[in-house]
């Protein structure tokens, strides 16, 4: 989700996120945003969403709810802030509660609008990506102490 609250709440309004994402600017890894690289520690990931969170407030708060916003990859590419508010509330719900990925398996489709729906892949397609995804659940598993040993790190909380 980080890769497209930076560009939902940056480039549509014309701020985009000052970080390279390298995960969205290379073609080759689109798409790889949704899991965990053998290559990131927890640490990282939420420092990461934290910033994107930062730069998202502050496009939240800075406009007004029926400021224009440009979306081109969107079929009706203007927009408003409370457009986007709506969406990525509507995108953050759903891969939360994973129901996407119950979409997923009831032909290997992904998306929610008919016009949005990715084409049905063949069923080598599916093996290769379960295997990158698997290939990396298991590197985080053979590196102690980077992943799951103890809390994830929290906010910082102060005393009433």
């Amino acid at each position: 989700m980080v890769e497209w609250e930076s560009r939902y709440f940056g480039e549509v309004f014309d701020r985009p996120f000052p970080e390279p994402l390298p995960r969205w600017d290379d073609p080759g890894e689109r798409g790889t945003d949704l899991w965990v690289t053998e290559h990131e520690t927890r640490a990282e990931i939420i420092d990461r969403y934290r910033r994107v969170g930062r730069h998202a407030d502050v496009t939240i708060s800075s406009l007004s709810l029926d400021s224009p916003g440009h979306v081109p990859w969107w079929p009706r590419p203007r927009v408003r802030l409370f457009d986007i508010l709506v969406h990525m509330l509507t995108e953050t719900s759903r891969h939360a509660g994973h129901a996407d990925i119950l979409r997923e398996q009831l032909d290997g489709s992904t998306g929610t609008a008919a016009r949005s729906v990715t084409a049905r892949q063949d069923a080598a397609h599916w093996e290769a990506h379960r295997a990158r995804i698997e290939r990396a659940a298991e590197a985080a598993v053979a590196a102690p102490g980077q992943y799951g040993d103890g809390p994830a790190p929290g906010p910082a909380r102060t005393a009433p």
